[in-house]
């Protein structure tokens, strides 16, 4: 008889087929991963580390609701955008979707990162969330661990926000290409006269 597998994780609000919930995105960053990329924050994180930057992002409540084919199409229109980088939230929690929008990505021509509260090793793992190697199998680099606020770092030496992440170029084209640092800031105006601050400690900031 084969025992049926548990999953340890609660039930997460179901996000409809060929969807992403997420909590921001845009263009032209040059502080959240390698050259000028899109970056796309997720919606929804069950950790809640203390000191986390985008506390707004732990909720799994629907926020902005967008399909992957019109957030493959808004990534690719802009040529500045070498790449995407997929943080939050928890980037795995969408994983199916996230790896069909990767697939697209690179396809394209353009190279994918993302950021992770799991580590490598429980992304490998029978535990991890659905289609996790699917969505590792897209990627050209990872950043795993959860954010430790005693371990926390703010330096241009560094491209992680505590020292107990680690970066894995699973691309040997990228690997001389880990050039951001964990104390740089970005901030961007938008049309509206709203700006986003992104970068310093991987913090998400949005203000009118």
């Amino acid at each position: 008889m084969t025992q049926k597998k548990t999953d340890p994780y609660p039930a997460l609000i179901e996000i409809p087929a060929g969807y992403l919930n997420i909590m921001g995105y845009i263009d032209e960053s040059e502080v959240n991963g390698p050259g000028c990329r899109a970056v796309v924050w997720v919606q929804g994180c069950l950790r809640e580390c203390p000191g986390c930057f985008n506390v707004e992002s732990w909720s799994f409540e629907m926020n902005q609701l967008i399909s992957i084919d019109s957030l493959a199409e808004k990534i690719l229109s802009n040529p500045r955008n070498q790449g995407v980088t997929f943080s939050g939230g928890e980037p795995f929690w969408q994983a199916p979707a996230l790896a069909i929008l990767a697939s697209k990505i690179k396809a394209a021509g353009l190279n994918v990162m993302s950021f992770s509260g799991f580590t490598l090793e429980q992304l490998q793992s029978q535990h991890a969330p659905a289609a996790a190697q699917d969505l590792l199998n897209q990627l050209d680099i990872l950043i795993d661990g959860p954010y430790i606020q005693s371990l926390a770092l703010n330096s241009p030496l560094s491209p992680v926000s505590s020292s107990n992440q680690r970066v894995h170029v699973f691309n040997p084209d990228l690997k001389d290409q880990i050039t951001w640092a964990s104390d740089q800031i970005e901030v961007h105006i938008f049309k509206d006269g709203s700006r986003l601050i992104t970068g310093y400690r991987g913090g998400l900031e949005l203000s009118q």
